[in-house]
């Protein structure tokens, strides 16, 4: 299933920007397929949603560990690791908003 989610902060930047738009893939069997490097959209208690790339997939635990580009991106060391019950997708494409 395919979905559109709008990025609201710039911990990406310049692959992501606020009010840009991201097509994601909503694949929950393929998680295991993720790899370092791809960016997902996740749900996180405390953090709500966020868009990070992925440093580290572990299919036998089922988790990812993920962070933003910049320094002050929140990372799996301050929100742990993300279960991939908590992932809604992998990024496929994302539309720059014009403005």
């Amino acid at each position: 299933m395919i979905k559109i989610v709008k990025v609201t902060g710039s911990s990406l930047s310049p692959f992501f920007l606020p009010d840009d738009y991201a097509l994601i893939w909503r694949a929950p069997t393929r998680f295991n397929r993720l790899s370092p490097g791809d960016f997902v959209v996740f749900n996180h208690a405390a953090y709500g949603r966020l868009i990070k790339r992925i440093l580290h997939n572990d299919p036998a635990e089922q988790y990812i560990e993920a962070a933003g580009l910049h320094a002050d991106s929140i990372t799996s060391q301050r929100m742990g690791k993300v279960p991939y019950s908590d992932i809604i997708g992998k990024v496929l494409w994302s539309f720059h908003h014009a403005g």
